[in-house]
């Protein structure tokens, strides 16, 4: 299997039964390692999130699924991934207007959903800058940027928290310049 090896891998939804999500994701990854199809299908996620609960008292910390029922593939989509994808235990097909014709997620849509994309912010402040954080669990702290790394699109700020200053790794995208 040697064609469309050119083209660029891209992210697809593929929906499965509910509770399947990690089932088909460790299916997928047997299947690729058995294969020798790393190079086809590069990646498989189930976003989760880290959610903690306090019940009587006791805290309890636990994954949750972003998207139930989906799993995040990308690919280099031709007619023998497709169809080995397609008929994974579990799977109900890939998301899209045809079950025949998968329609890969766009920058916008990976952006939104935390994934990679070709997106690259235009970031206006720099290294030792006042800035204000402007989402996420401490949106409306202010702090001076540490590091920027814009290969992982992230930045580090020292904060100020209960009277210590403590670094905070962000989003380019989560903090304005001051």
């Amino acid at each position: 299997m040697s064609e469309n090896l050119d083209q660029e891998a891209r992210w697809y939804v593929v929906h499965t039964y509910s509770g399947y999500e990690n089932k088909v994701k460790a299916t997928l990854d047997m299947i690729v390692e058995n294969r020798g199809l790393q190079d086809y299908i590069q990646e498989i996620s189930v976003p989760t999130e880290e959610v903690i609960e306090i019940k009587e008292g006791k805290k309890k910390t636990y994954e949750r699924k972003l998207y139930p029922g989906y799993v995040l593939v990308k690919l280099i989509l031709t007619d023998e991934i497709w169809y080995i994808v397609r008929n994974t235990r579990g799977v109900t097909g890939f998301v899209g207007p045809s079950s025949t014709h998968p329609v890969p997620l766009t920058d916008e849509e990976l952006l939104i959903m935390g994934l990679e994309s070709n997106y690259e912010p235009i970031v206006d402040y720099e290294v030792g800058d006042s800035v204000k954080i402007i989402s996420g669990p401490l949106d409306g702290f202010a702090g001076v940027v540490q590091e920027i790394n814009s290969e992982k699109k992230k930045v580090i700020v020292e904060v100020s928290m209960f009277g210590r200053e403590t670094p905070v790794e962000l989003e380019l995208t989560q903090i304005l310049r001051i």
